[in-house]
């Protein structure tokens, strides 16, 4: 019998289903989910269309980033099950025709991973240069100004040492040594040990994080005029600094290409990166995807911040990342475990809320590159409002209350209405399940033809229907200038497809001056044309093949 021949280019347009396993689907009873809990719910993910799951941390952890903190990456943390618990998903979402990508979480590890704990040990173990530690200077101070995007300094004092440790984040998760090349080979080890389990990518997390500058030189301050708030929010001083040397370095570039190398090894394996840096991220994101030789694709923040997409930003988006990288592959979020859902980051009037996470999705699903959907988008599901007294993430609660953390987009996910807790545990959820998302459950959603859920369904299938969405060029139509019209053009050999989006609250026409285009009817977008115009209503979107 003649095998199904292998598509190595499957994630280049591909459309990835984020899963943050606590809060997925709980099968124990202990208020926490977990893979088995996972795979109970294939089915339903691959009946959304999409091409992968990224499934969050679930390597053995004392949780105190909820898995961000690995204590051993080659094993599961009992809360989810184990590893033959994963061997199962794995099987099913194959089976299913889903693709698995896993969370690596490379920069850093818990202070309880064997590695550290030998490390700090003394300055002449094995493992003793596995870490960045640094000389107090001769008052005792910090090494320099380098801040922890988790509140106050990057550098935490470890009294067996005499020394200071870096960590970017919370202060029990060290961050590891990349111009070590012993802990490269371990991680890369790691990477195999997973592909080896039969997982056909990754997800990096931070991945430009990996090197810091030996000379520890400190950061420049960075301008008030050219602080944004992607990566940070405003109340937290790491926006004011331009991050010149703890992060972001040239010498990751030769990993990267270590890494690539590896996954070459395999039969199609492809990784993802999360490129966290507002002041470069796109140019950084060129040069972690240009040439075929590092990664498949990265994401910056440009659609994860504080503004909705206009047709200024988009436009910019990708003549920047054009003119860094003409062969660059993004891949693009509205929505993930670290940022408030898009639907209460970007407001609109309550009115208008249907019809946006309608056109938000056709948008998303238009550009050029690869998609990442986050669980519970496909609901339409609001950042969740977590009090005080039931936060969870150390983040919120440093920054309360002007900035209250990540807990209120990691909430459980909502299946069944009529069913305790909406369907995700019988035992109290880790997080809270807020009314309205228990009355906007799957099932609630599964039976009406024009829900939100259904609209997912239909433009995910309307994507895979058209070549030019997932692998074609991108053609501006609209350029930098004022205006609240997005029009571009993806072509592909097979078709051209004309696409147009108005982004404002109001009806907007414009002149239509294509020829020879024939309209599609597209998941109920509707718009008519009058005297050589196109007029579309409040958020409306047009779609047309060029003939």
């Amino acid at each position: 019998m003649i095998g199904k021949e292998i598509d190595k280019d499957w994630w280049r347009g591909g459309v990835i289903y984020q899963i943050y396993p606590r809060s997925y689907q709980d099968t124990n009873g202990d208020g926490v989910g977990d893979l088995n809990g996972i795979t109970s719910r294939l089915p339903y993910i691959a009946s959304l269309g999409v091409d992968a799951i990224w499934i969050s941390p679930f390597f053995t952890s004392p949780m105190l980033d909820f898995g961000y903190d690995v204590s051993d990456y080659c094993d599961v943390d009992p809360m989810f099950g184990n590893l033959a618990d994963f061997d199962k998903l794995i099987s099913a979402a194959h089976y299913l025709g889903l693709k698995v990508m896993i969370d690596l979480v490379l920069s850093h590890t818990s202070d309880q991973h064997p590695w550290f704990v030998e490390s700090r040990r003394d300055q002449t173990n094995h493992k003793s240069d596995w870490y960045v530690w640094a000389d107090a200077k001769p008052d005792g101070t910090v090494p320099n100004n380098w801040l922890s995007i988790f509140g106050g300094s990057s550098w935490q004092w470890d009294s067996r040492r005499k020394q200071y440790y870096l960590h970017n984040f919370l202060k029990s998760q060290p961050d590891l040594n990349f111009h070590n090349p012993d802990v490269q080979d371990a991680l890369l080890d790691v990477t195999r040990f997973w592909l080896d389990r039969g997982v056909d990518g990754f997800r990096l997390d931070t991945i430009n994080f990996y090197f810091h500058s030996q000379t520890l030189r400190d950061n420049p301050a960075l301008p008030p005029e050219l602080q944004n708030y992607n990566t940070a929010p405003s109340v937290n001083p790491y926006t004011y600094q331009s991050h010149l040397y703890d992060k972001s370095q040239p010498e990751n570039l030769e990993f990267l290409k270590r890494f690539r190398a590896l996954l070459d090894e395999y039969p199609a394996a492809a990784a993802v990166g999360e490129v966290g840096d507002d002041e470069r991220g796109l140019e950084i994101l060129a040069d972690y995807t240009s040439g075929g030789d590092k990664m498949h694709m990265c994401y910056a923040f440009d659609f994860l911040g504080p503004d909705a997409p206009t047709p200024q930003n988009v436009y910019k988006a990708f003549t920047s990342l054009q003119s860094e990288a003409p062969d660059a592959w993004a891949c693009w979020a509205f929505s993930n475990h670290d940022v408030v859902r898009y639907c209460t980051r970007w407001p609109v009037k309550p009115d208008l809320q249907d019809t946006v996470n309608r056109q938000r999705i056709a948008l998303l699903l238009s550009l050029r590159g690869s998609v990442c959907l986050y669980q519970g988008e496909e609901l339409g599901l609001q950042e969740a409002d977590v009090p005080y007294e039931e936060l969870q993430d150390p983040y919120g609660i440093e920054f309360w209350p002007d900035f209250k953390g990540r807990d209120g987009c990691r909430t459980p996910m909502v299946w069944e209405y009529e069913h305790t807790n909406a369907g995700f545990s019988e035992s109290k959820p880790w997080l809270p399940i807020p009314e309205d998302h228990a009355a906007t459950t799957v099932d609630i959603e599964e039976q009406n033809e024009t829900s939100l859920l259904n609209h997912y369904r239909d433009m995910l299938a309307f994507r895979k229907l058209h070549p030019a969405l997932s692998k074609g060029a991108i053609h501006f139509v609209t350029n930098d200038e004022e205006g609240d019209v997005l029009i571009f053009i993806r072509e592909s050999e097979e078709e051209r497809l004309l696409c147009v989006f108005n982004l404002v609250a109001e009806e907007r026409e414009v002149p239509f001056d294509f020829e020879n285009v024939e309209a599609l009817e597209v998941a109920g977008f509707e718009s008519f044309m009058m005297d050589n115009s196109l007029h579309l209503p409040a958020y409306g979107a047009y779609f047309g093949v060029m003939k």
